[in-house]
């Protein structure tokens, strides 16, 4: 589509970033109230209830959401970046987005390679985007200036 064109890789590593920090502030600041600094520091994978539910269950049940409300995670959206079907153009069905999400583990594990294809690929589709029938997009439509004082 016209004022368009496919995300690539260093914009994405953006809005991950952005989410990241999100993320940490949302999840992570409750897990420290409730567990305490040990939290952070302490050896063991496992803490209990409050952080499966904070570091699995809610992380996966917003981005599902997120993405099939919004286009996209807040990182994405600060970035005018939308993730769609990669067929139609409209948004992802919810077999889509959990797909995608799982995907992501799929597009690490060799090395990362899945992530870094976006940087290669004339799509700039990653493994989970090609596995999920995704495409990320970028609005290239800039919004006018207007010093009128009454708009």
């Amino acid at each position: 589509m016209e004022n368009q064109e496919y995300a690539g890789f260093w914009i994405r590593v953006g809005a991950v970033l952005i989410d990241m920090v999100v993320m940490l502030i949302v999840f992570g600041l409750p897990l420290t109230l409730i567990y305490g600094e040990t939290y952070w520091t302490a050896d063991q994978m496992y803490h209990g209830f409050w952080d499966l539910f904070f570091s699995y269950i809610l992380p996966f049940a917003a981005t599902i959401w997120f993405w099939l409300r919004f286009f996209g995670t807040p990182g994405k959206m600060a970035l005018r970046l939308k993730i769609v079907d990669a067929n139609t153009g409209n948004k992802l069905s919810v077999g889509q987005a959990i797909g995608r999400y799982f995907a992501y583990i799929v597009a690490a594990i060799p090395l990362l390679l899945g992530y870094i294809w976006i940087g290669i690929d004339k799509r700039k589709q990653g493994f989970h985007d090609k596995l999920a029938g995704t495409v990320v997009i970028r609005q290239l439509d800039k919004e006018p200036v207007n010093f009128n004082k009454d708009a």
